[in-house]
């Protein structure tokens, strides 16, 4: 069946159906032997030869949803010019291809979803669907409750106002304060940067919640894959074709952590930051 190149590059695990574009539009992309550059073009998996970079596609015939504690000093990319280490790296014993929805910066930490479902990635990364993330940030010094307030409220950025989050003090210390923001935007490192806007030094950041999922009791540097359940509920669609891969922990020295979304309190609250 003919489908056009982006969607089959990404049904691919290859990157974002954006980035597919964009590997189009570079000449990247030829199918049969054949340069194209049309974002219209289309193609049929099952017949035609489709490379990227001159290198096959291998259409998955399983769908892979992980979740991964990412720790500090990883990219959150395929490659990287700096030979910096991949989140990918973490995933050694994961033979298809999957690749990031979204992005964590390389100083943060926690939950990151990779998958080689272009559309599930699509949907979940769409601003439309304000699927909310929910972040731990250690500063340095005090809060004050205006600072906190300001935070809820929005801050003005270079790029515009800051929709209303929720924020929250965790816990704290004598040098150091925990609070909890909890944002539905996706802005390039959004919570560092509102921190900056109210006077707040960043020790520590790290992602505890996206959406349904919560990272749970999972070690950093380990994963483990969705329940199909937790992919519908997550997403609000179902699964289609191929086939999905049932939920299993790599790490079989650890059981499979379950997820469920953290109760909101007045103590914690209910996103490449």
């Amino acid at each position: 069946m003919l489908e056009r190149l982006q969607k089959i590059i990404s049904a691919a695990g290859i990157t974002s159906r954006r980035a597919s574009e964009a590997l189009i539009q570079n000449g990247q992309v030829a199918v049969n032997g054949i340069v194209v550059t049309e974002l219209g073009s289309k193609a049929d998996p099952s017949i035609d030869t489709i490379t990227v970079d001159g290198k096959a596609l291998k259409i998955s015939a399983q769908r892979l949803y992980i979740l991964l504690n990412k720790p500090p000093g990883y990219i959150t990319a395929l490659k990287d010019s700096q030979g910096r280490p991949l989140v990918t790296d973490l995933l050694k014993d994961v033979a298809d291809r999957v690749y990031p929805v979204g992005r964590l910066d390389y100083n943060t930490e926690g939950l990151l979803l990779l998958t080689n479902d272009g559309e599930w990635a699509n949907r979940l990364m769409h601003p439309s669907n304000e699927i909310e993330k929910e972040y731990h940030v250690r500063v340095r010094g005090k809060v004050i409750d205006q600072q906190l307030k300001r935070l809820a409220e929005g801050v003005e950025l270079e790029d515009g106002m800051t929709a209303p989050a929720v924020v929250s003090l965790v816990k704290s210390g004598e040098q150091n304060d925990w609070i909890s923001i909890a944002i539905h935007e996706g802005r390039n490192r959004q919570v560092r940067r509102m921190c900056e806007a109210v006077s707040l030094s960043v020790v520590r950041l790290k992602r505890i919640r996206y959406g349904t999922l919560a990272l749970g009791t999972l070690r950093a540097g380990q994963f483990r894959y969705l329940s199909e359940a937790e992919v519908h509920q997550l997403s609000g669609e179902p699964i289609k074709s191929p086939p999905y891969v049932k939920s299993a922990r790599l790490d079989k020295s650890d059981r499979p952590v379950k997820s469920s979304r953290p109760k909101q309190s007045g103590g914690k609250s209910s996103g490449r930051r």
